[in-house]
């Protein structure tokens, strides 16, 4: 009987002990705007906000304009509430890395970016850089240059943020939620003991040139659609990266195709893009006396709504599945969910107090 005690206190203490282990996951929130629009919100409950975007001119990132210095006093002014917040950049975006390839390609560029990163840091009191280069070695938007040394060279240009920018400063990247951005794009091995985070950009993996409709930010793959957010993590487990420092993605806004065909409610049939919608005019638009019915796709735990009369799809997130998102961070141990942004949610009730207490739920 001593013996049996013995053994169960260590597995006891044992299990403790990894449980004790556990991360406690990040919530990040992307905001782009310029403060005005913050002051109503409890950007508390994030452990980082990430003011976008910030813009090469030459060689130097540099703010898009005064309005975004005012932006980030505002964002800053929340660590009064919560010390711990950690405010952060964000370069590039959509059509904001049309010399990416050809700046980050040069060592010298690369040093001259990481200087000009670390006095921008210090000018705005902030606390780290996210690097949205969309996309290394793999087609952005249409007419930016990509070559296949970006996967290298965007090694070499984290590496060179790390040795400027030291310990003190986050550093984090958001990647591309597809297979091909995933491989293609980038060193694993390589970049993941010099950065703090990869944000996975589970999200817009159908959108604005997509010919067939489908999930834009589903939590699993089905037999029609295999990008999602589960094989994402799934491809970067595979190539060696942590899970406490994988960040899962969920969208603050919706997609709206237009379709030929009312088959299987506009679900997985051709279409052109129509426009998106914030999260905060969903409830007032889309409904049943505008012609919209709701449906949830069990096999990727994603909604999407059918407007029949109009030929209509329209995919999104909503409260049920950013929770779903959320207990699968908890689930895989990840190091947190990251969301598109903050502008498109509603001031409260919305999907960033659904998050914040299924993430932290006791």
């Amino acid at each position: 009987m001593p013996h049996r005690l013995f053994l169960l206190s260590v597995l006891l203490g044992s299990f403790l002990g990894l449980a004790a282990q556990a991360p406690v996951p990040a919530l990040i929130g992307y905001y782009a705007g310029d403060g005005d629009d913050v002051r109503a919100r409890d950007l508390t409950q994030l452990t980082h906000v990430i003011h976008c975007f910030q813009v090469l001119q030459g060689d130097s990132l540099r703010p898009m304009g005064r309005d975004q210095e005012k932006a980030l006093r505002r964002l800053n002014g929340f660590k009064r509430m919560k010390p711990d917040l950690k405010v952060l950049l964000s370069f590039g975006g959509w059509g904001g890395c049309a010399t990416c390839s050809e700046v980050f390609g040069r060592e010298e560029g690369r040093r001259r970016f990481a200087r000009s990163v670390h006095a921008l840091l210090k000018r705005t009191w902030t606390d780290g850089i996210d690097l949205d280069w969309e996309y290394p070695a793999v087609q952005g938007p249409p007419g930016h240059a990509f070559h296949a040394d970006d996967r290298h060279n965007f090694t070499l240009l984290v590496r060179a943020l790390r040795e400027e920018l030291g310990p003190k400063y986050e550093i984090s990247f958001a990647a591309g939620g597809t297979e091909e951005c995933l491989l293609k794009g980038y060193e694993w091995d390589s970049i993941m003991p010099v950065v703090d985070r990869v944000h996975i950009m589970s999200y817009d993996l159908v959108h604005g040139t997509s010919t067939t409709t489908g999930h834009h930010t589903p939590l699993y793959s089905s037999k029609q659609q295999t990008a999602s957010l589960d094989q994402a993590v799934y491809l970067l487990r595979k190539a060696g990266v942590p899970a406490e420092k994988i960040v899962a993605g969920a969208a603050f806004y919706a997609r709206v195709f237009r379709t030929s065909t009312a088959a299987n409610n506009g679900l997985y049939q051709p279409a052109t893009f129509s426009h998106t919608v914030p999260w905060h005019q969903l409830e007032a638009t889309i409904t049943e006396a505008a012609g919209w019915k709701w449906f949830l796709d069990p096999a990727t735990q994603a909604p999407y709504a059918w407007n029949a009369a109009d030929k209509l799809f329209l995919t999104c997130d909503n409260v049920q599945s950013v929770q779903a998102k959320a207990r699968f961070v908890r689930t895989q141990r990840l190091g947190g969910i990251m969301f598109w942004q903050l502008r498109d949610d509603k001031a409260t009730g919305g999907l960033m107090d659904a998050l914040y207490k299924e993430l932290y739920k006791p």
